[in-house]
């Protein structure tokens, strides 16, 4: 091919279509693909297909496999700039499967039409449409068939005195001029709207039709697109949106042509025909009416329904042919339109992302240019649009050293999945200073090496971040100013809660060397009491230990823990304060272990505030009884614990019950208004929840809830 001259007159095209038409006499794939351009395209009867590897293997491949051996006869060429339309005839056994049917041995003899579009210099196909009827086809094949399968596919096809159903096949012959001006006009339009008009006009002109309905498959419902009237030879295309009813067409028809994928036309409605009693075709007195599907490959796209009322066989063979052309032909563009109008939609999006400037977005490629960017991008770089026209904004360089090895790991993760996922890191501004940032992004399809990136400014997050630890912080300091400040009220109490056990363990200390003394010493009395000094050791051991967790500064832990041993602990560090104010403390600890997870001091904190805060509220009652009840319970629904502490004091005005939770409100005329704010703060920051109800008859009920230790703390 590559020695041949180039195609440069008339002479020259025709021989060069006569060669590519004999070229599929054989079976030589590479052959006949030598004749059309890499970029080639190549529309049949319900396929598009683009680029030389998809013309192989849909069209050239298995054509040549159901038809080896085919021959095509050219009947004549017509050639116009770089254009030709050759009609042909198309005569081959069918030796292979072909749109389902297997090899049935049937002789095709059938008249189809190509328009070419041609490189002249590489003499080479830049561009096919080629039309033949392949309902002709596929009757042709399954006539071979048994009479039995003959008779069962044609009941479907309804037999019309006086139609083209009825006897002898219609002869269709197609117009070199009519095949180049309708394959033109629509196939050129992609915007739905004018392809819909176009497409109507063309159809009511070539066909001689009074009216013409598009009906097109939305939803799996058929809904009419556009209707097309004649009025003083003036064509008006109206675009509607309605349901198929019996007043607009008839139904019957058209559910027999969406249901059998295949044409009917109706030479003279008013003759006894399958259709006669439709009520639309007795109302409207119709004479000439043809209908016919809109396929797509095997995908039913919808149909076309004309009539004209005037007078019978209208429709002849030869519109008949441009119809079928027609509708082949809108069945495509249809299809690239919605194909088209759902890009636009989607372009549309993603353009409206873009300018939206929610979030950076910019365009790079691999080798570290950033291409394109939007103003959001720009503005948190503080760089502008002729940054990026110069090429000197590079996401190489504005990557920190430290964050490029991250930068490595996401190109690596581009290449293998074509995505990398959201992380954080920081750029440079245009000024030397950082901006955190979250960024993911996705190469483009097909692309390999440009993609896109959406990038989020973290430093309003980031600032908020550290306000947040400046507070946790503070309130870890209050917290533990809260703590200090209790222990020093508790000071006296304590000192008596460590002097009693060493008291008692010197006393156990001077009985066993009292012992030892002895003659002969009594060594088994002298054991025991050395055992009871070390009980008391440990005693004063362990108060001076908890006394020490409560006074030192340490980050809270999460750890797994019984309350009811925690609580008890409290109880005994503030006994002393209990006594001296002459309290009757009863206590209810559920049975066996209650695992919570938290902080063991923190919460001890807040059932020492609540029982200190209760025992001061009752010291200063004058009469009546001084009680605390301290209770724990299990949670019913969650397995948690409800720690409640009761007590007989003044109570608290309903209308502060939560105002006393708020900081810097007391009721104290030395208190500064903390305690309780800080114990709020700790059991939420557990996931429980702390509140105050009335006693009855008086008094307050602080309680507070904690969620269960998990199972694998």
């Amino acid at each position: 091919m590559a020695a041949s001259p180039a195609l440069r007159t008339i002479v020259d095209v025709e021989s060069f279509m006569v060669e590519y038409y004999a070229a599929w006499g054989g079976t030589d794939e590479d052959r006949i693909m030598s004749y059309y351009a890499d970029d080639v395209t190549v529309q049949i009867p319900g396929s598009l297909m683009q680029g030389n590897s998809a013309v192989r293997e849909q069209f050239v491949r298995p054509f040549i496999a159901a038809f080896p051996g085919n021959r095509h006869v050219v009947r004549n060429v017509f050639v116009e700039r770089n254009s030709a339309v050759v009609e042909f005839t198309f005569e081959a056994i069918h030796k292979g499967p072909f749109a389902g049917h297997a090899a049935s041995g049937a002789p095709i003899d059938l008249a189809g039409c190509g328009v070419y579009e041609y490189d002249p210099v590489n003499r080479q196909i830049t561009s096919a449409r080629i039309y033949f009827d392949v309902g002709t086809l596929l009757k042709q094949i399954i006539d071979q068939r048994s009479p039995r399968s003959r008779t069962e596919e044609a009941a479907a096809i309804p037999s019309v005195p006086g139609s083209a159903t009825d006897g002898a096949p219609m002869v269709e012959h197609l117009d070199v001029a009519t095949v180049i001006a309708v394959s033109q006009a629509v196939s050129g339009e992609m915007v739905l709207e004018k392809l819909l008009d176009t497409l109507m006009r063309t159809a009511v002109e070539h066909a001689g039709a009074e009216r013409a309905l598009l009906i097109l498959s939305r939803d799996g419902e058929p809904r009419i697109a556009a209707e097309a009237t004649t009025s003083t030879e003036t064509v008006m295309v109206h675009l509607r949106d309605q349901a198929v009813t019996g007043f607009l067409l008839p139904e019957t028809v058209l559910r027999h042509v969406l249901h059998a994928r295949e044409s009917v036309i109706l030479d003279d409605a008013a003759i006894v025909n399958p259709f006669t009693t439709d009520p639309y075709i007795a109302r409207r007195h119709a004479r000439s009416v043809f209908c016919l599907p809109l396929m797509n490959q095997a995908k039913l796209i919808g149909a076309l329904y004309l009539e004209n009322n005037l007078a019978p066989r209208v429709f002849a063979p030869a519109s008949t042919a441009v119809l079928k052309l027609l509708a082949s032909q809108a069945a495509i563009s249809l299809e690239n339109s919605r194909l088209y109008r759902d890009l636009a939609d989607r372009e549309g999006k993603i353009r409206r992302l873009v300018d939206a400037n929610v979030l950076g977005i910019c365009i790079w490629n691999l080798e570290g240019a950033i291409v394109a960017a939007n103003e959001a991008f720009l503005r948190m770089l503080q760089y502008d649009r002729e940054d990026v026209v110069s090429g000197r904004l590079r996401w190489t360089e504005l990557t920190p050293a430290e964050w490029r090895e991250g930068d490595e790991r996401a190109v690596a993760e581009l290449r293998s999945t074509g995505t990398f996922q959201p992380v954080e890191k920081e750029y440079f501004r245009k000024d030397g200073s950082r901006v955190p940032v979250l960024i993911g992004g996705a190469l483009f399809e097909g692309s390999g090496n440009e993609g896109v990136a959406f990038v989020l400014d973290l430093t309003e997050r980031k600032r908020a971040e550290q306000e947040h630890e400046r507070l946790r912080q503070l309130e870890s300091d209050l917290a533990h100013m809260n703590r200090l400040s209790m222990m020093g009220e508790l000071a006296a109490s304590l000192a008596h809660e460590v002097v009693h056990p060493i008291a008692t363990a010197r006393n156990y200390a001077r009985a066993g060397m009292r012992y030892l003394d002895m003659n002969p010493p009594n060594l088994d009395e002298a054991r025991a009491a050395l055992g009871c000094v070390v009980r008391d050791v440990d005693r004063a051991k362990d108060i001076v230990g908890r006394m020490r967790d409560h006074i030192k500064k340490a980050p809270p832990r999460r750890e797994s823990f019984d309350l009811n041993e925690a609580v008890s602990e409290v109880i005994v560090m503030v006994r002393s304060a209990i006594t001296k104010n002459a309290i009757t403390v009863s206590t209810q600890l559920t049975d066996g272990l209650v695992p919570v997870q938290g902080d063991r001091v923190q919460l001890q904190q807040v059932v020492m505030n609540l029982i200190l805060n209760a025992v001061e509220a009752m010291g200063a009652i004058e009469t009546g009884p001084r009680e605390l009840s301290i209770r724990i319970e299990r949670g019913q629904v969650d397995g948690g614990a409800r720690v409640e502490v009761r007590d007989s004091g003044p109570g608290i005005d309903p209308g502060h019950h939560e105002q006393i939770f708020e900081p810097f409100y007391t009721t104290k005329t030395s208190g500064v208004g903390m305690g309780l704010s800080i114990c709020r703060s700790i059991i939420g920051g557990h996931g429980g929840r702390l509140w105050v109800t009335a006693n009855e008859p008086r008094g307050a009920v602080f309680q507070f809830i904690l969620p269960a230790a998990r199972q694998d703390s």
